[in-house]
């Protein structure tokens, strides 16, 4: 089952501009529609949504969270087999190969355009050998100690 925009939504564009599969539509100002056909999914329209109205799979109301605490993909070389689950599943290829010699994770998935990661977690989701987790970024507090978000 696909997410769902409610009657709440102001036609503000946010969702349909980052939907990595444009199964997001409206005109500005109207309320936008999602094709249950092309929607993996993936939450990052109710996670951009200032208005509250997207439901996600379960009918739930989804929260809007701001991009700078959305969790990231890590991979753990120990684990990983370099089948390529994670790079081919991503929706928006923020993952890809890190084809650069002597790299410490040379020929491992790497999170090279962090700005596309939309976190759906799909690459996680997808790993057979759960090499990758998704993780709150880290946060300075005024103290200067590493903390994670919660």
């Amino acid at each position: 089952m696909a997410y769902f925009i409610t009657e709440s939504c102001t036609g503000c564009t946010a969702c349909a501009r980052v939907c990595p599969t444009s199964a997001i539509s409206g005109v500005r100002q109207q309320r936008h529609t999602i094709d249950p056909a092309v929607c993996v999914a993936c939450g990052v329209c109710g996670r951009v949504c200032p208005a509250g109205a997207v439901l996600d799979e379960a009918q739930q109301p989804c929260q809007m969270i701001k991009r700078s605490a959305w969790a990231r993909p890590a991979v753990d070389p120990r684990r990983c087999v370099s089948c390529g689950a994670c790079v081919e599943t991503c929706p928006t290829q923020a993952l890809a190969w890190n084809d650069e010699p002597g790299h410490p994770a040379h020929l491992l998935p790497v999170l090279q355009e962090e700005k596309n990661c939309i976190a759906c977690s799909f690459c996680a989701d997808t790993c057979p050998v759960e090499a990758i987790t998704m993780q709150l970024p880290v946060a300075l507090p005024a103290g200067g100690a590493a903390e994670k978000v919660h």
